[in-house]
């Protein structure tokens, strides 16, 4: 079996080695997040829900995620 490429990735600063092909949504829920909950920029654009859910991370992105919060 083929071993999987690691990319190198930047989430809010931190640097993260993920392997190549990962989705955003599989990326989020490796951190404890969930796509549901957060908004995110990828390099410097901001993603809509639909665009998050069908983004491959890609070596060298930056990500900024956001987690909404409810309040009143």
């Amino acid at each position: 079996m083929e071993e999987s490429k690691l990319v190198q990735i930047v989430a809010n600063g931190k640097t993260f080695n993920v392997s190549e092909g990962i989705s955003l949504p599989q990326f989020l829920e490796s951190i404890n997040l969930s796509i549901k909950n957060v908004v995110v920029e990828r390099n410097r654009i901001a993603l809509s829900p639909m665009d998050a859910k069908n983004t491959l991370i890609e070596d060298g992105d930056s990500l900024e995620i956001v987690r909404i919060v409810a309040g009143g």
